[in-house]
């Protein structure tokens, strides 16, 4: 009688291919994975292409809170205890290949297969970094500052392998409304950043390297004005106390 020897499961096999409870997917520019105030029932795990997660208030305004790049997970939200409504819309920023999972088989897999959970757990703790990283950003550092951040982002400096110094086609009213300002000044950073020969910017941007001074050493030209020592300051010298004359007692 032979032993069936249980195979080791592979995480990334199954975020390869479609199965039970996943279907891949392709999205075309601007194309809805879900958007806001639907219900919240699987999660998408992008294989290929960038995705742009906005909200809306309700009075109508757009706010862009992230944008993602192939091998994040989009729509974690659904995997709450309690059913609900996403809080967000996530939408293609050009083409997209991404494996749909339903809620119930992400909550299987996740129980079942530890390497899985120790991989989306990994993701959920990078993420969380990355929220807490542009709290500080935007509390802190100058939009100018914040700008370079994201375009570093997005050329995905700091991943492993070489990054992608040309970013995805992306609008200086998305880039203004990431961090906080207007699309005037953002257009004013960007023409700064082609003089300094930090970016390339023709239709799309491309990132150089030095940009990365910008955010490590604030090496902006008015950083590097030269400014006066306290020791060159003059010291103020006060005047001598004029000497207290006594009156005798009975003079006028």
């Amino acid at each position: 009688m032979t032993r069936t020897i249980p195979t080791s499961f592979d995480p990334a096999a199954f975020l390869a291919n479609a199965g039970l409870g996943r279907r891949i997917v392709e999205l075309k520019p601007n194309q809805h994975f879900f958007s806001q105030g639907d219900a919240a029932d699987s999660v998408f795990y992008l294989q290929k292409g960038r995705a742009r997660v906005t909200v809306v208030s309700q009075v109508g305004k757009e706010a862009t809170i992230t944008l993602l790049s192939a091998r994040d997970f989009v729509g974690e939200e659904a995997l709450a205890s309690v059913a609900g409504l996403r809080l967000a819309t996530a939408t293609a920023v050009g083409n997209c290949t991404a494996l749909k999972i339903m809620k119930e088989e992400m909550i299987r897999v996740m129980h079942e297969e530890h390497a899985f959970s120790d991989l989306f757990l990994s993701f959920l703790l990078a993420r969380s970094m990355r929220i807490q990283a542009d709290l500080v950003d935007q509390l802190f550092n100058s939009s100018e500052k914040r700008l370079a951040r994201i375009l570093l982002l997005m050329a995905e400096f700091g991943k492993p392998g070489e990054p992608e110094t040309l970013i995805p086609k992306i609008t200086q009213e998305t880039l203004a409304d990431m961090i906080g300002t207007t699309r005037s000044r953002v257009s004013l950073f960007m023409n700064r950043f082609r003089k300094m020969g930090l970016i390339e910017y023709n239709g799309r941007i491309r990132v150089h390297k030095s940009l990365l001074n910008v955010v490590l050493h604030d090496q902006l030209p008015e950083d590097n004005a030269a400014r006066p020592k306290l020791s060159a300051v003059p010291p103020i010298r006060s005047k001598p106390a004029r000497p207290i004359r006594r009156v005798q007692k009975g003079t006028v």
